[in-house]
C-alpha cells in the first residue's frame, strides 16, 4: 500500500449483491486515493441471506468505516451505482423501509454529514466493489469468510486511477460480462428464435394478449430437462447471437478465462444442482377472453369456454408426450382448476390448490375491456400504466402487491418441490411477474410480454438463489 494522502481526502467505493433477492448475499467496499487512484484499503463480506438493497447499505457502512480508520478527519467522496443508496444518503429520498433506516442511520453516524457527498457512477465504473462483494458471495457459498489475500481487486488499481474515464464494456470478471457470457452460452446452447420488446400496453393484463409486442421461442428443449445455464437470471427466451436491432437485447460472445484465474461472481459455472422447475401454464379460454377483457379473481369466476376445453386437452396431450411433469399446483379459480383436472387426468396425477397463484382482483375493471375503462375511469387508469403501486378502481389490486403474494407463493413451492418439475396452471399476471422477478425485469415489463390462452412459460430455481427463464408463451401444442 501506498503512504496515505497528504489532502486527507478519499474516496470510497462501495456496493452489495443478493443472488435471489432476497438471497445469499454480500457487499464489498474499497478506500481510493483520489490522487493516485491507488487501493489504500478494502472491505467484504458474506452476510447470509438478505436483499440487494441490505447488502449495498453494508457495503456502504464497511466503507465508510474503513476510511474513518485510516483519516478520523478526512472529507470523503463516495462512489456507488446504487441510485436507491446514494439519493436516500444525499437527503434526496425518503427512507421508508423499515430495513433501510438504521444502516442509513449507522452509516450517516461514521462521519459528520458535511464532510461525505455521494455520487452515482455507473456499474461498469464500479468494478472494483462489485469484484469485491462477489468474492465474498462465492466464500459464502464454500462456508467461508473473504479473505483479503484471496482478493484480485487490488490488481485493478490502473481503473481507479482513470474511473473518470468509463473503461470499455464487457471486462471479464465484472457482473455485466458475467451475464452476457450466461446468455451468450444459453444461445449457443439451446435457442433459435427472436424476442421483440417495446410497444405500448393497449390491451390489458389478464386478457388473450396484453402486451402490444411477443417474446416468442424458436427451438427449445424439453420443458423439464435438465438445465442448460443458471448463471444470474438469464433467459433463454428468443436470444439471438446477432440479435435484430429490435430486441433490445445484446448477446456478448463468451470470453476465454485466463488460464489460472479464478473464477468468481457472474462468471462462475452455474450451481448445476438439480432446479425446481415451474411449468407454468395459463389456463384455457373464456368467453371473456377472446374479446380481450379485464378477468381476475374479483369478478364472475367463469368457466372454461368449448374452445378452452379443447384447449386444456390439447396441452394435457403435450405434457403427456413430454412425459416430465411430476406434480401439478393450480390457482383456485375455476378456470385454472378445468385446465389443470385436464391434465391430471391424461397423467394420473392429482392437483394442490395454491391460493397464491390466483389472478389480479381488478375491482371495478372485471368484465370490462381496456376501451370501456379508459372510458369510464380515465385517471384511475393512467395511475395504474404509470405505477404498479396504483390499484385499480374500486378496491382492486396493484400489481405491487399481487408481486409480493405471488413471490411468496414461489418461495413456498421452490422449498417444497426442489428438484422436481411442477406444472403451475395459473393466470396472466402470475406467469408475467414469476418470469418478471426472475429476470430481475421492472414493474413495467408486464405490459411487454405476450400470454396466450393454454401457453406454456418454464422458470427453473436454483438452490443457489439463482433462475433461468427457459421458455416463454409457448403455444406450438395448439397448432397441430
Amino acid at each position: 500500500m501506498s503512504a496515505l494522502p497528504s489532502s486527507r481526502e478519499l474516496i470510497v467505493e462501495a456496493d452489495g449483491g443478493s443472488r435471489g433477492n432476497p438471497g445469499p448475499a454480500g457487499y464489498g467496499a474499497v478506500v481510493l486515493d483520489p490522487a493516485t487512484g491507488e487501493t489504500l484499503a478494502e472491505a467484504a463480506e458474506y452476510i447470509g441471506v438478505a436483499t440487494n438493497n441490505v447488502a449495498e447499505y453494508k457495503g456502504l457502512v464497511a466503507g465508510l468505516k474503513a476510511a474513518r480508520e485510516l483519516f478520523p478527519d478526512a472529507t470523503v467522496h463516495v462512489r456507488m451505482d446504487s441510485k436507491l443508496v446514494v439519493e436516500q444518503m444525499s437527503g434526496r429520498w425518503k427512507i421508508k423501509h423499515p430495513d433501510m433506516k438504521p444502516l442509513a442511520a449507522e452509516a450517516g453516524r461514521v462521519f459528520p454529514a458535511g464532510r461525505v457527498r455521494y455520487e452515482w457512477i455507473p456499474r461498469e465504473r464500479n468494478k472494483h466493489a462489485d469484484r469485491l462483494a462477489n468474492e465474498a458471495m462465492d466464500a459464502g457459498k464454500r462456508g467461508r469468510q473473504w479473505e483479503p489475500s484471496a482478493s484480485t481487486a487490488a490488481l485493478d488499481t490502473s481503473a481507479a486511477r482513470n474511473a473518470a474515464t468509463p473503461p470499455p464494456s464487457g471486462p471479464p470478471g465484472d457482473a455485466t460480462a458475467g451475464a452476457a457470457r450466461a446468455r451468450a452460452a444459453l444461445v449457443t446452447a439451446a435457442v433459435g428464435g427472436n424476442a421483440s420488446a417495446g410497444g405500448s400496453p393497449s390491451s390489458p393484463v389478464g386478457t388473450a394478449s396484453s402486451a402490444g409486442t411477443s417474446a416468442s421461442v424458436g427451438t427449445t428443449p424439453p420443458v423439464g430437462t435438465a438445465p442448460v445455464a443458471s448463471a444470474g437470471s438469464t433467459a433463454a427466451v428468443g436470444i439471438t447471437a446477432t440479435p435484430p436491432a429490435s430486441t433490445g437485447i445484446i448477446a456478448t460472445p463468451p470470453a476465454s478465462p485466463q488460464a489460472g484465474a479464478p473464477r468468481q461472481g457472474w462468471s462462475a459455472g452455474p450451481d448445476m444442482g438439480a432446479p425446481a422447475t415451474f411449468v407454468l401454464l395459463r389456463h384455457g379460454e373464456t368467453a371473456l377472453t377472446p374479446e380481450k377483457r379485464f378477468s381476475g379473481s374479483g369478478g364472475t369466476d367463469p368457466e372454461l369456454s368449448a374452445a378452452g376445453l379443447r384447449q386444456a386437452q390439447a396441452v394435457a396431450e403435450a405434457l403427456a408426450a413430454r412425459g416430465t411433469i411430476q406434480e401439478i399446483v393450480s390457482s383456485p379459480l375455476t378456470r385454472c382448476r378445468q385446465t389443470a383436472a385436464a391434465v391430471a387426468a391424461r397423467l394420473g396425477l392429482d392437483v394442490r390448490i395454491e391460493p397464491g397463484l390466483r389472478e389480479t382482483d381488478f375491482g371495478a375493471w372485471e368484465g370490462l375491456t381496456f376501451g370501456e375503462v379508459r372510458e369510464r375511469h380515465p385517471e384511475d387508469l393512467d395511475a395504474w400504466l404509470a405505477s404498479p403501486k396504483a390499484a385499480p378502481t374500486g378496491g382492486g389490486e396493484s400489481f405491487a402487491a399481487v408481486a409480493r403474494r405471488v413471490a411468496a407463493a414461489r418461495d413456498r413451492l421452490t422449498a417444497a418441490h426442489a428438484g422436481r418439475t411442477v406444472l403451475l396452471v395459473t393466470h396472466v399476471t402470475p406467469i408475467k411477474t414469476l418470469v418478471r422477478l426472475a429476470l430481475g425485469a421492472p414493474p413495467e415489463s408486464l405490459f411487454r410480454m405476450e400470454l396466450s390462452a393454454a401457453s406454456i412459460s418454464a422458470v427453473a430455481y436454483y438452490a443457489d438463489g439463482n433462475a433461468s427463464v427457459r421458455l416463454l408463451n409457448d403455444t406450438s401444442h395448439l397448432r397441430t
